[in-house]
């Protein structure tokens, strides 16, 4: 018996990852990590009762930390090339340009970061977008094509 037949190799599809693939799973990656970071600098100020209301902190902090969970999930997911990842990505960019949009209404060091904010947001909806992308993670678009019977 040959050991060829038997020993289980990974396809190519599923070793080699798209760059495209990779960029959209660190572009979420690094907005889940803002969020997370960001939650959790709130919820320690919040404790140590250094921010004006610390009810407030906390509960913020804890809810951009649960938010900073999605993206990194559909990071993970990217990763590893599964189709559910796409759905968290995409509302992730679409949550990011209201975001997006306040900073750039307001005033100083903001602007800057919503310009940022902004890039990348438009960046990861392309990307989420873009017809490769999803066939890549092997979604199907429209009916199935079936054989005339």
């Amino acid at each position: 018996m040959s050991t060829e037949a038997t020993s289980p190799s990974p396809s190519p599809a599923v070793t080699e990852r798209p760059r495209r693939i990779t960029l959209l799973a660190g572009i979420n990656a690094l907005e889940g990590a803002a969020l997370a970071i960001g939650g959790i600098y709130l919820l320690v100020m919040g404790l140590l009762g250094r921010l004006e209301s610390t009810q407030q902190a906390e509960t913020v902090g804890i809810t951009l930390i649960a938010l900073g969970a999605i993206p990194l999930l559909a990071a993970r997911g990217l990763m590893l090339l599964r189709s559910w990842s796409r759905g968290p990505a995409l509302i992730t960019q679409i949550m990011a340009l209201p975001v997006a949009w306040t900073l750039l209404r307001s005033q100083g060091a903001l602007i800057p970061t919503g310009i940022v904010l902004a890039v990348v947001a438009v960046t990861g909806l392309v990307l989420v977008l873009n017809p490769a992308t999803t066939e890549i993670l092997g979604i199907r678009r429209g009916p199935a094509k079936t054989p005339d019977a």
